[in-house]
């Protein structure tokens, strides 16, 4: 059961974002056909909210909404910031290529999260409340190689990761995309990834199915 936690929820901030979550997803590459007003669409595909809430204290432990940063998701992200910026053609390629190369090398999730105890919210803190792990359907679970706090969210957050706000931590996690044998670290054969969110209140996993992998 991929779901350790006794109750979780989708909840208010994240209810629009999470709203397609149930859609299968495809980490495969190749060229995409977007435009500017596609971004929201792909953003929704692409991101994922759960809630923990402690019956038997009657508050909400966690709220983590988090976005996979996939060659799909960042094409449509460049292809919107590449118009809302004005930038030229060769400039758009050039970042185009600067962002599809890196998922040869790691998988990169935005994450923003609040919870009952905000000063043990900090996920680069290790006394913090919670860890976090890569995790997919074959059994796989995976540490992050970096987790980068984002002080404080800017236009860029704001506007293109719209959950983002004043009341919520933010944070950039990397894990890298093969193993020390060159393989995979989410598996050609896995039915599912996700990230697992653990600790002393309990746990909340979020998921992305993989579309033609049952």
């Amino acid at each position: 059961m991929r779901r350790a936690l006794a109750f979780s929820f989708i909840a208010g901030a994240g209810l629009m974002l999470a709203g397609c979550g149930a859609s299968t997803v495809s980490l495969a590459g190749g060229a995409r056909e977007y435009v500017a007003t596609d971004y929201p669409a792909v953003l929704d595909r692409w991101t994922r909210t759960e809630s923990l809430f402690l019956f038997d204290e009657l508050t909400r432990a966690l709220t983590v909404t988090a976005t996979f940063e996939s060659w799909d998701f960042r094409w449509a992200y460049v292809i919107r910031y590449a118009q809302d910026y004005r930038l030229t053609v060769p400039q758009r390629q050039a970042l185009l290529q600067q962002r599809l190369d890196a998922t040869h090398d790691v998988h990169e999730f935005y994450v923003a999260l609040y919870g009952a105890e905000d000063a043990q919210n900090d996920l680069t803190r290790a006394d913090g409340a919670w860890i976090v792990r890569l995790i997919d359907s074959t059994g796989g679970e995976l540490a992050p190689t970096a987790i980068e706090a984002v002080r404080r969210p800017g236009v860029l957050e704001t506007r293109y990761y719209p959950y983002s706000n004043v009341w919520r931590r933010a944070f950039r996690l990397r894990f890298p995309a093969k193993n020390g044998e060159g393989r995979p670290t989410i598996p050609a054969d896995a039915e599912w990834f996700g990230l697992r969110f653990a600790g002393p209140w309990g746990n909340t996993d979020l998921v992305w199915d993989l579309a033609g992998r049952r």
